[in-house]
């Protein structure tokens, strides 16, 4: 059996686990934990707080530091309100377009990992081959953040990452960061035809956001004059409002969902402080003047540093000899990727997938770029065993 039927099939049994991020990760898990000590690798499974999540990291190869990491996270996106063709959570083929939910972001990079795992349980390895499975990626890289320092309290190493999100087999070697934040308003509810007996927390959180969107536009002239990005500014986005019960009633509550996506880190201090200094100099006096119990309290949902090009990338050399590519572009998108900069690696991210199918109705991989990754992941393991 070829590597290709192999990996369809795995990606089938990955796909039919919907791993949405609101929901638990642990069938899925299961069903590569086995996968992978079948075919002889050392497995850890890291159960968050709640044991509905874990992570999964598990090695091939010699126990000794250096070595590659290939890195891809478990959950996916909602199909809420979307309407798909076939049914999300089965893999379905329609000309050599492999359909389901995570097919492309990123179980099709999941499964092309494992499928490695037999071959390569048959070649000896001079140095490690690492598998890094994660939960949460979507709503704030929660998994990767708890498991980061947990490798590296128990020693482990390694020299380069692979993150293999889709970028259509393109390498990228740098990408913005992505802060996640809730704001929470707490006013004083009233009747309408009264509205300064109250204090209307939507009202304040319209404000608010009015000062993110200035904030924004100020952002743009602080683009680094080399930014390679595009958009080349660090951004900002409002994703959600809410509050309010009825016409007639003044909101004592709302709230807001907001992120930015810093090209360096300055601006998200920058950010920080101005909304501060608007928070506690504007905002709250004028609530707390009409009730003293008013208040602006903000969540950190994540905050995920960005992977930053540097001169000097193993990885990027590496995926570059293999693929045969000379280029190594940049992305506004986030991934994992700096959490494992920061830990001390060299890293790239290339993956099978269109960023373009993510998120949404009918997302697919096709089979060729499946097979480019394939051909890709095989290069790694030839690389461990020189």
């Amino acid at each position: 059996m070829s590597l290709l039927p192999r990996t369809e099939a795995l990606l089938a049994r990955l796909i039919a686990c919907p791993t949405v991020s609101s929901d638990s990760n642990m069938e899925m898990m299961a069903l590569m934990a086995d996968h992978l000590e079948h075919f002889g690798a050392r497995v850890e499974l890291f159960s968050d707080s709640t044991g509905r999540k874990a992570n999964l990291f598990a090695t091939l190869g010699p126990d000794i530091p250096g070595g590659v990491v290939l890195s891809g996270h478990s959950d996916v996106v909602p199909v809420t309100d979307q309407i798909w063709s076939s049914d999300p959570f089965t893999l379905t083929e329609r000309d050599d377009h492999l359909y389901g939910r995570g097919s492309c972001d990123m179980k099709g990079f999941i499964a092309a990992a494992l499928a490695l795992a037999e071959p390569v349980s048959q070649t000896p390895l001079r140095r490690p081959l690492h598998l890094c499975f994660t939960h949460d990626e979507e709503v704030g890289c929660l998994g990767a953040r708890a498991l980061v320092p947990e490798l590296q309290r128990r020693g482990y190493a390694p020299r380069m990452a692979l993150v293999g999100e889709p970028t259509g087999m393109r390498l990228i070697e740098g990408h913005k960061g992505c802060c996640e934040y809730t704001t929470r308003f707490t006013g004083l509810e009233g009747h309408g035809s009264d509205p300064d007996a109250g204090v209307n927390a939507v009202l304040y959180a319209l404000r608010y956001t009015q000062r993110l969107m200035d904030l924004a536009e100020a952002l743009k002239t602080r683009a680094p004059a080399d930014s390679r990005f595009t958009p080349p500014w660090t951004t900002v986005n409002v994703g959600r409002l809410a509050g309010g019960v009825a016409h007639n009633v003044i909101p004592g509550r709302a709230e807001l969902d907001w992120e930015m996506r810093p090209v360096q880190p300055g601006d998200a201090e920058y950010m920080r402080e101005a909304l501060a200094h608007y928070v506690t100099h504007d905002l709250l006096p004028a609530m707390r003047a009409v009730h003293p119990g008013a208040d602006i309290t903000t969540e950190v949902i994540g905050e995920v540093a960005g992977l930053m090009p540097v001169p000097d990338n193993e990885a990027r050399d590496l995926i570059s000899r293999l693929t045969g590519s000379n280029t190594a572009d940049v992305v506004p998108f986030g991934t994992e990727a700096g959490l494992f900069q920061d830990m001390g690696m060299s890293v790239v991210v290339c993956g099978p997938g269109e960023i373009a199918q993510a998120h949404k109705p009918d997302e697919f991989v096709t089979r060729s770029q499946l097979a480019q990754c394939l051909g890709l992941l095989e290069g790694v393991a030839r690389s461990l065993a020189a």
